[in-house]
């Protein structure tokens, strides 16, 4: 549990360096000590007395800030906090850190502070807990840079014992002091923090939860990491009280449709799978509660944030990513993302092209008629391209129960892919997808526009009409103003951050933008000739533009109802329902907008009278209530898991409720080319020969984690080729030790190798194919060890090259998904050279190929999605070609379906989840 330090017997020591005589100023650090210290003596936060709190400004020498730390070591009894803030050096010889003072010269130690002597004197005080907060760069360039491998090995050094180390771990020249920013990247987030708390988060922020938050926050601006070390429980060590902290308890769950609710039996014993993040490969943290590390981002269109803005030339900006997790309890991988789409209505028939073939910006599908009917239930019966329990009855609440809160309601800046399904009812995009089952859910198609894009200047302007007759919640109507506003939201990410920043790269990669709360003019890629006409001009053609918008980050918002970071506990509706009361952490209740018309909206049935969501985090509670009929489906793709999938399983009642649909996520293994002896394409291709894939499978949970993968791309992406199979995946057991031996003799190890495999250790079923993939390698003479990585960590330490290949990494265990189902959202971040960086890095294999990084740009500025495809196509022969990758599964989840529910279906864009916005319930 956490505990706040006592005021009057802790102290803290704020150093900070601004003005330096050899080295560049960095003048934020002066207003990060006069915040930093308000904030930690407000009677809101920790309370600290004034006095108690000591700041040295711009030190001339080490004795001067040593001998107050030592007294301020003396004096505490409970905690002491020491922060310093300013240029961080490094010693050339022995790579010792130490702290910039106004006269420090690089390379020079004695000039600094050395960081061993401040720890030194920390540990020789009375205080039985330490926090070290340090806001500077560990390398020997101005405004510090670092390899990541560097990083670490200094991290290691500074390491106390019973001490929290929170480190910033700049790798850019400007990561340190953003320019225009009042404070450093770190300390203001830092700050933010303190100021606003953490909706949903504990009452008091513990230290694990500062960093969880600071981390997620600096990795959505694709700025540099935080890193953190902490020994005992210093982690449970409050920082302060959480600002944005409500009582828990503000009403019961929403009753059952005609019983009482069975009392939920008690938990499981084991902790529960965290949520399933957006589109990417490693999760996002939830807000409550949140994880000791955030999880890395995605890509561009969608998956893990990465560091810096990354130029790509010729193609799509390196963007952020969304994370995912998994759920089968052997091994079970969950799903994400979603947006629109229940009975189709009369705009699916294919009118996109006149008679010359022209494109007409009507909406491009190429099916017509509603989705037809199925059965009412059986096993697997949503995944069959049908819907299930079909009706056009309105009435009826529709009840989801969660794991999790929102990581935010604001549209913009939403991550979670089954948030991005729910914000469907109350925020609607100029197009989205289809209505359909399977496959066919994938055509975009007109939602707030007549029609989908007129396409000029050679894919680089796109241009909307807006209907008549959509309305926001107050009845006044959405114009093409409240669009682009909406979407402007996206660049300020100082204020409202989280969410994708793909619509930012595609409109304006060069960050020229500073936000609507800075730039009153407005971003001029986006022009408003008037209310009904918006017209978007991108430097460069990109043939995903579209699915870009069909996110919630292409959602309208109104400029007279933003409340900034306050907008997500109210968003104002543009869709059929709009927010009736809210309790974060705690539940959620949607109920009619009065102000919507069906006439304005082809997606959306809007059949329930009323939504609720209630969080819980018990699982096996969450299980029973939905077994018993309480709630009809679970909120969070997760899909059941452990024992509440054996018992669903072993009931045939039961089993004819669930759902096993592909989640359109890869799980698979990198093979970094830097690592020896991987760098040599044939001890990879042996690597791929010899492993065992249908002993992996069932090492991962069995058929229902998903099915052998003979290749990297999914089948619900464009390219994918059913009947490519490089290395005999889909052959026998998928293993051929007679090609694995040849292999190795031409990469010159006939009697085999060793190297390490990288795996999460809070995921089981990881490690059981680590194990699995073991097994199979010792065959061929490929011996193997297995490394678990703190699952906190894993994301940061495989998304640096040099720690990869300073601890030997030759094989990493790791997942894949897109934020939309094409190849340059799901491919480009992982096989694209330019997307290769010293720390977020995604592309783990380090694959460097310029045909491939050509064909992106080609298959990016395509209009057609055939012939992209094509290109993706290509690309995924070269990556299996180089065997950069060993594909292990296309994953499954499995999911519940109440049987009060109607019109259910998977639909391919949501990766394989039910489109939430086609239900409706029967009492």
């Amino acid at each position: 549990m956490a505990v706040l330090p006592d005021p009057a017997a802790s102290r803290a020591v704020l150093i900070g360096t601004s003005r330096y005589a050899h080295l560049e100023q960095i003048p934020a650090v002066a207003n990060n000590l006069s915040a930093l210290a308000a904030a930690l003596c407000a009677p809101g936060s920790w309370g600290l007395a004034p006095e108690h709190c000591t700041v040295i400004e711009d030190p001339g020498t080490a004795v001067e800030v040593l001998e107050a730390v030592r007294t301020a070591a003396e004096e505490a009894t409970d905690t002491l906090l020491v922060y310093f803030a300013g240029h961080g050096l490094v010693e050339p010889r022995r790579g010792e850190l130490f702290l910039g003072l106004t006269g420090s010269i690089q390379h020079r130690s004695y000039t600094g502070l050395p960081y061993g002597t401040l720890r030194d004197v920390v540990l020789d005080g009375r205080a039985g807990r330490q926090v070290m907060l340090l806001d500077c760069c560990f390398s020997g360039r101005v405004l510090g840079f670092m390899s990541a491998a560097a990083a670490e090995a200094v991290i290691d050094q500074v390491e106390i014992e019973g001490t929290y180390l929170l480190a910033s771990v700049p790798d850019t020249s400007f990561a340190l002091a953003p320019p225009g920013e009042t404070h450093t990247a770190f300390t203001g987030e830092l700050l933010r923090l303190l100021r606003e708390g953490v909706p949903g988060g504990p009452e008091l922020l513990d230290l694990d939860t500062v960093y969880a938050a600071v981390y997620a926050a600096l990795r959505a601006k694709g700025r540099p990491l935080p890193q953190k070390r902490d020994r005992n429980t210093a982690g449970g060590l409050a920082l302060a009280r959480n600002a944005a902290w409500a009582p828990p308890g503000f009403g019961p769950p929403p009753p059952p449709y005609d019983h009482e609710p069975t009392p939920p039996p008690a938990p499981y014993g084991h902790e529960p799978t965290p949520p399933p993040a957006p589109y990417g490969h490693e999760p996002t943290p939830p807000p409550t509660p949140l994880p000791a590390v955030p999880p890395m981002p995605t890509w561009s269109p969608m998956a893990l944030p990465s560091p810096a803005p990354l130029p790509s030339p010729g193609g799509a900006s390196r963007g952020r990513r969304r994370a995912v997790t998994y759920g089968l309890a052997g091994a079970l991988f969950v799903a994400l993302v979603a947006t629109g789409v229940p009975l189709a209505m009369s705009w699916m028939k294919d009118s996109s092209h006149d008679d010359s073939g022209h494109n007409t910006g009507r909406d491009t599908s190429k099916s017509s008629g509603k989705p037809k009917p199925g059965p009412t239930s059986g096993y697997n019966a949503a995944t069959k391209g049908a819907v299930v329990n079909a009706s056009t009855k309105p009435g009826g609440t529709l009840k989801f129960i969660s794991q999790y809160d929102a990581d935010s309601w604001d549209p913009q800046r939403t991550y979670y892919g089954y948030i991005w399904n729910f914000s469907r009812y109350y925020a609607r995009q100029l197009v989205t997808y289809a209505p359909k089952p399977g496959k066919d859910g994938a055509e975009l198609v007109p939602d707030l526009a007549e029609k989908t894009a007129e396409v000029t200047d050679g894919g680089k302007t796109y241009t909307y009409t807006l209907r008549k007759g959509i309305t926001w919640e107050d009845g006044s109507p959405i114009t093409s103003y409240d669009i682009k506003y909406g979407i402007e939201r996206v660049w300020a990410q100082d204020e409202i951050s989280g969410g994708p920043i793909f619509l930012q790269q595609a409109l304006d990669p060069d960050l020229t933008y500073k936000g609507p709360y800075k730039d009153k003019l407005g971003l001029k890629a986006i022009k408003t000739p008037n209310d009904r006409t918006i017209v978007f001009t991108l430097p460069k053609a990109n043939g995903d533009f579209e699915r870009m918008l069909a996110t919630p980050s292409g959602s309208p918002v109104k400029k007279e109802k933003d409340t900034k970071d306050k907008y997500t506990a109210r968003p104002f509706s543009s869709g059929p329902y709009k927010f009736g009361t809210y309790q974060p952490g705690t539940s959620l209740e949607l109920v009619r907008n009065t102000e919507w018309k069906q006439s304005s909206d082809p997606i959306r049935t809007a059949l329930p009278d009323r939504i609720t969501v209630a969080v819980n985090n018990d699982e096996q509670a969450r299980a029973e209530a939905l077994f018993s009929g309480q709630y009809d489906l679970d909120l969070g793709y997760s899909g059941l898991t452990g024992s509440a999938l054996a018992k669903a399983r072993g009931s045939s009642d039961l089993t004819s409720r669930l759902d096993n649909p592909y989640t359109q996520l890869l799980l698979f293994a990198a093979l970094p080319r830097s690592v020896k002896p991987l760098d040599n394409a044939h001890c990879r291709k042996a690597v791929l020969y010899a492993a065992d894939r249908e002993n992996m499978r069932t090492a991962a949970g069995g058929v229902l984690s998903g099915d052998v993968a003979p290749h990297m791309l999914p089948p619900s992406i464009r390219g994918s080729e059913s009947s490519y199979d490089p290395y005999e995946a889909l052959k026998n057991d998928g293993t051929n030790a007679t090609k694995a031996k040849e292999e190795l003799k031409a990469c010159g190890k006939p009697n085999g190798f060793t190297t390490t495999i990288a795996v999460r250790n809070n995921r089981p079923s990881d490690i059981a194919v680590a194990q699995s993939l073991q097994s199979s390698l010792r065959k061929v003479g490929i011996d193997t060890e297995i490394d678990q990585i703190d699952g906190a960590r894993y994301s940061e330490t495989m998304g640096a090259p040099p720690v990869v290949q300073k601890k030997g990494y030759g094989i990493v265990i790791y997942r894949w998904g897109a934020d939309f189902p094409t190849g340059q959202s799901f491919l480009q971040p992982v096989a694209d050279s330019r997307f290769i960086t010293s720390t977020g890095n995604v592309n783990v294999a380090e694959v460097d190929d310029p045909t491939i990084d050509h064909l992106f740009d080609t298959a990016i500025a395509e209009q057609d999605p055939e012939k992209a495809g094509s290109d993706y196509a290509q690309i995924n022969r070269r990556i299996a070609d180089s065997a950069a990758y060993l594909p292990i599964l296309f994953q499954k989840s499995v999911l519940w379906r109440g049987s009060h529910l109607t019109n259910v279906y998977t639909s391919d864009p949501w990766q394989g989840a039910y489109d939430y916005v086609s239900l409706g319930v029967s009492e």
